[in-house]
């Protein structure tokens, strides 16, 4: 064998250092969604907050427990959640390429999809079709007693609905932060 125990407790600490570097690289890049939407007045002004550090510290404590209350749920299903998450987000964003397109044919942009609207639409195809693909074979997955689908669906459709809310509301709502980068704790 090459390498011998020493190699596989190598390999080991490796992937567990790995993982650790990607966990703390997502928690602080997705810390900044909470602050952001607070910033804009999306949500309470409290996830503006940030440490001495400028770490958005009430975010990440959001996160944590969001994350912390997915920890029964299972590996499986994480994925498949996170791919219809993420699926339905990339496909509006390949939605708002071609809309951009038909709407703002010649607004300047730092990087165009060549081909016209044909490129706009071919650029999404193979993603979709990918998201179609894996949406179709976890249908048998379950959470808290329904398909993965049908759960992820009633998060998309929760997130629509705090979207309504929030546009509703904002006369009498939160307010966005005037001095968006500085907000201490």
């Amino acid at each position: 064998m090459v390498g011998g125990p020493l190699l596989r407790v190598a390999l080991v600490l490796g992937g567990m250092m790995s993982g650790f570097g990607m966990f703390n690289a997502l928690v602080m890049s997705y810390s900044r969604l909470p602050l952001a939407m607070a910033q804009d007045g999306m949500l309470p002004r409290v996830f503006a907050k940030l440490n001495r550090r400028r770490a958005p510290w009430v975010a990440i404590l959001a996160c944590a427990v969001g994350w912390a209350c997915c920890l029964g749920l299972g590996f499986e299903r994480l994925v498949t959640i996170d791919i219809l998450l993420y699926g339905t987000s990339l496909g509006l964003e390949f939605l708002a390429l071609i809309y951009l397109r038909v709407r703002e044919p010649e607004l300047p942009r730092p990087f165009r999809v060549p081909g016209g609207m044909f490129g706009a639409v071919a650029v999404g195809i193979a993603p979709m079709l990918l998201l179609g693909f894996s949406v179709f074979r976890s249908q048998t997955e379950q959470v808290l007693g329904m398909s993965s689908f049908a759960f992820g669906m009633i998060l998309i459709t929760a997130g629509i609905v705090a979207y309504g809310l929030n546009v509703a509301l904002k006369p009498t709502g939160w307010a966005p932060t005037q001095d968006k980068p500085v907000v201490q704790a």
